[in-house]
């Protein structure tokens, strides 16, 4: 049986895209039960009507506090059926007691190795810091600011010359394969938090899981 799944967005919705292409192919045994964003007019919204998947926007500004408004997206989450939440570029911080409601059932891809880089300008702060390694993680969603439990990572090189933007760009096809194996991995029960721990395949990890070449997840 196919997992369903919210998807959370603020923008073009790449990562979304490389969700419902994989679905799409038949290889990723998801049901898209909503895609939802904080802007009437994020792109993403747009694909996902394109292809049949329920959507909603809400406004923050129609709300008095945030926890209002996070309160009434995640009712209209759970009215929805999904049983994942993914979000994927969903650019608001979310009130902790919602977040907490959902644990274990909501997830996030970072563009960073976490710990390192949590919150904006990852790209730039990398270059800055001169690293020679970049990348991105997929979290479980905790109260922290992109602080809960890494469940796996892709790596690029920072090559000489790089700008925020071509490293951006480089780092997005990753992104994609990345954010598309850890919903799978979910989704036929291979990852799951348990205790505060991810666990692969019934066992608990001690460093995140890496993707290869061939976009599968390793220990």
């Amino acid at each position: 049986m196919n997992l369903p799944i919210a998807v959370l967005v603020s923008g073009r919705g790449s990562n979304l895209g490389a969700l419902i292409t994989a679905n799409d192919a038949g290889t990723l045994p998801v049901e898209f039960a909503l895609v939802a964003s904080d802007k009437a007019d994020a792109p993403a919204l747009r694909n996902a009507e394109a292809h049949g998947i329920p959507t909603l926007a809400l406004d923050p500004k129609s709300y008095g506090h945030r926890r209002d408004f996070d309160e009434a997206l995640f009712a209209r989450v759970a009215e929805s059926g999904a049983e994942l939440v993914v979000l994927a570029g969903f650019m608001r911080v979310l009130d902790g007691a919602v977040v907490d409601a959902w644990q274990g059932r909501i997830i996030n891809i970072h563009p960073s190795l976490l710990p390192k880089y949590r919150g904006l300008h990852t790209h730039r702060r990398a270059i800055a810091a001169r690293d020679t390694e970049h990348g991105t993680s997929v979290h479980f969603v905790t109260a922290e600011l992109d602080g809960g439990p890494v469940i796996a990572q892709a790596r690029i090189p920072i090559h000489a010359g790089d700008s925020e933007e071509i490293l951006a760009a480089r780092l997005l096809a990753q992104e994609h394969r990345l954010i598309v194996a850890c919903v799978d991995a979910i989704a036929r029960g291979r990852v799951l938090l348990r205790n505060g721990l991810v666990h692969w395949n019934g066992k608990a990890i001690a460093e995140p899981l890496r993707l290869n070449r061939d976009g599968i997840l390793t220990s």
